[in-house]
Order: C-alpha cells, then structure tokens, then sequence
C-alpha cells in the first residue's frame, strides 16, 4: 500500500501534481494552510478541483483519501507582504517580489511531515518549481532537501519528498496534465485551479482565471502560450 500526503494549494501546480500522485500511489491525502493569503479563494478552488477528479476521473477516485487544512494565522500575522496585506505587488532590486511570504514553504513542510507522522505517510509531494518560478529562494530544490533533511534528523524518519515540477518549465508541466489525463485533465485544471495573487475569478481568460496583471497571471499565461506553440509544432 503506497500512501502519499500532497501540499495542495489548489493552484496550477499542484492540482498537476494531485493527478500525478493519483497516477502512482495506492492512497493520496491532502492538505492546504490558512495563513491569512489575500488570494484566500484558492481554498475554495482547491476543494472544487477535488470533486472535479472524482467526477471525471472514476479511475481515480478511490485513491482520493483525506483532506486537512492546518491554520498556519501566525504566519501571516508575521508577514507584511502583497501576499498577505493589500498592497502593491513590487519587484524589488534583488529581483525578489513582494509577494515572497518568508518561510512559507519550510513551514509548510514542517506541519505536512507533522501530519504525515500522525497518518503513517512516508512520501510528501509538493509543487515547487525552480525553472521558470517567481524568485521565491524556497522554492530551490536545495532548500527543500535541506529542509527534508532537517525533518528527518528531527522526527527520526526517512520521509521523502517528491516534486515532479522542479525542473519543468510551465509548459512543459501542462503538457506533463495532458500526458497523465487528456484534454479533460488539462480542461480541468485550467477551470477550476487557481494562480492569481489578487484572487479575481471574474473573467476566464485563455489560460484560466486572473487579473491577467500580477506575476502569478503573466506567468501562467507565458506558459500556455508556449504549452499551446508546443502543440503547433509536434
């Protein structure tokens, strides 16, 4: 029995990476973090992609287990960023956004491993990417193995984390959604997931909701547009 716990955002990335883990492991559970994030409708999202598979993908269904959502309110309280106040969304000259919630993902590591100790889950999955990202130092692949590493030490376990991502571009991973659904998979992630900073849903563009102003949206948007050249060409 091959058990997985999926950092489940309700984002592009990660509803790819709940299809890949369904792909694989016998079970999959979820879990999402309230920390006071300003695009607080990716909660809603992240639930309304879950019945989603289950409706379209029987096949997987069975495999769908448990969902958790951990208040992480602290780490929002300690953090004055676009992604947690209403403001501005800036680049700073480091190159850095403001929108960089300091020790995000570590923390979010720490309490997925917390509830997979309590599950009896070994394997944690993630959306991380560091090939075409948003500048987020926490998105590396070195930081989060050395924050597995850490976990490890600490909890005396062996856990590991998987990131399918990491080293795809953002075209590459919609094309990773087609190859492991089809159409409707990609259908489905482009509708219901959601990626905007400033949490609009209003208007449904080409690669899915969004301001269509903030990085996130151009981001996405870059990525279908090359996910779509890629098709063109093959």
């Amino acid at each position: 029995m091959k058990k997985a716990l999926l950092l489940f955002s309700g984002g592009q990335d990660s509803a790819i990476c709940l299809a890949w883990a369904l792909s694989r492991f016998d079970e999959v559970m979820t879990v999402g973090f309230e920390y006071g994030q300003r695009h607080d409708v990716e909660m809603t999202a992240r639930q309304k992609i879950r019945e989603k598979i289950v409706e379209q993908f029987p096949q997987w269904a069975p495999r769908l287990k448990e969902d958790d959502v951990l208040d992480l309110a602290a780490l929002g309280q300690i953090s004055e960023t676009a992604m947690t106040r209403d403001q501005e969304i800036i680049v700073d000259a480091q190159g850095l956004p403001n929108t960089f919630v300091p020790g995000r993902n570590l923390a979010f590591m720490v309490f997925a491993a917390a509830l997979a100790w309590r599950r009896n889950i070994d394997t944690l999955i993630g959306g991380m990417c560091e090939t075409d990202f948003s500048g987020y130092p926490d998105c590396r692949e070195d930081t989060l193995r050395a924050q597995l590493h850490a976990l490890n030490l600490g909890m005396g376990r062996d856990y590991e984390f998987e990131t399918p991502l990491m080293h795809l571009t953002k075209a590459q991973s919609w094309q990773l959604c087609y190859e492991l659904g089809g159409d409707r998979l990609v259908g489905l992630v482009r509708e219901y997931s959601h990626t905007c900073y400033k949490g609009v849903r209003e208007i449904l563009h080409d690669w899915g909701y969004g301001c269509a102003e903030c990085p996130a949206c151009e981001l996405r948007a870059e990525g279908w547009q090359d996910y779509q050249n890629m098709i063109v060409k093959s």
